[in-house]
């Protein structure tokens, strides 16, 4: 395997709707969309359909949900390595105004051990705290390996303290920072505190707030896109992460600002599309949104 995703599945199901009906009423969406979802799971997607195919361990359950998403898993040719759930998690995701309304119906209640998983020829290991026994295990042995360990912190969770003394980049949300009662700047110094070597604060439209090493605070503007074209904005940040993975391992000698302006524009197409299949880029696409917005990228 190049690289190992470690995260919880969901089947998204997105709906664009003028209103929610309340009480004994009906409504007909105006669009829908029905896809894979999960912040590890859509970011290993998006990194296979850039190039680069990892290896996926998730949640995985015997029913017609378990089975439609082995199909799309097949259909990127990502090897899933699941552990056994008794019922498909699912999201259904309103967008609303560059914001998303979301209701989670999740299945954590693992029935078997994660599997134990060969980790020869593999280059990095991508967590998002999901399956936190299974994240723990593998950032060891990667930290052993010397492999690159990369975090979504999308939240804080039950062990994500202890996790970070194996992380080598962490790129959190507001929603982490809000979590721990920090400003973005305390929260990428107890980071870099933890042994961290590249973080980063992803702040929406304004952009990422991040360090590398000792180096002092940098900021990359997020890429302007008109009110008018921004469509879905639910699992942007896991395209973000699955793009700069992509360019960590197309690139591994690459500056990391170059692999953060490659995910940026890779973010600033995804939220154009309806649905996380429909927003995954290519290569030539993600170059053309950055050339537009005029970043004038190099082909990774």
């Amino acid at each position: 395997m190049q690289a190992l995703f470690i995260g919880q599945t969901y089947i998204d199901i997105t709906f664009l709707t003028d209103q929610i009906p309340t009480g004994d009423e009906k409504t007909v969406a105006r669009d829908y969309a029905v896809a894979f979802g999960g912040n590890a799971v859509t970011a290993a997607f998006a990194c296979a359909k850039l190039g680069v195919v990892p290896d996926l361990l998730t949640t995985v359950a015997d029913d017609w949900l378990g089975r439609m998403f082995l199909d799309m898993a097949r259909e990127y040719r990502i090897s899933v390595h699941g552990r056994k759930v008794a019922r498909s998690s699912l999201s259904f995701i309103m967008p609303n105004d560059g914001k998303r309304a979301i209701v989670r119906c999740r299945d954590d209640n693992y029935l078997h051990p994660f599997p134990a998983l060969n980790l020869n020829g593999c280059k990095a290991l991508h967590l998002d705290g999901h399956q936190g026994d299974a994240a723990i295990a593998y950032a060891k042995q990667a930290r052993e390996r010397g492999l690159l360990v990369s975090l979504d912190g999308g939240g804080v969770r039950e062990n994500t303290m202890d996790l970070l003394d194996f992380v080598d980049v962490a790129i959190v949300s507001e929603r982490f920072c809000e979590q721990l009662a920090r400003s973005a700047e305390d929260t990428l110094e107890l980071l870099r505190g933890k042994g961290v070597k590249v973080g980063g604060v992803t702040q929406g439209e304004r952009g990422l707030l991040w360090f590398e090493g000792a180096g002092a605070l940098k900021r990359l503007d997020a890429i302007h896109i008109p009110e008018e074209r921004v469509i879905d904005t639910n699992g942007a940040g896991d395209l973000f992460h699955g793009a700069y993975m992509f360019s960590v391992l197309n690139r591994p000698q690459g500056a990391w600002e170059q692999h953060f302006r490659f995910a940026r524009a890779a973010s600033a197409h995804g939220v154009q599309f309806l649905g996380n299949e429909a927003r995954l880029p290519r290569v030539d696409d993600v170059i053309a949104t950055a050339k537009a917005a005029g970043d004038a990228l190099t082909q990774p």
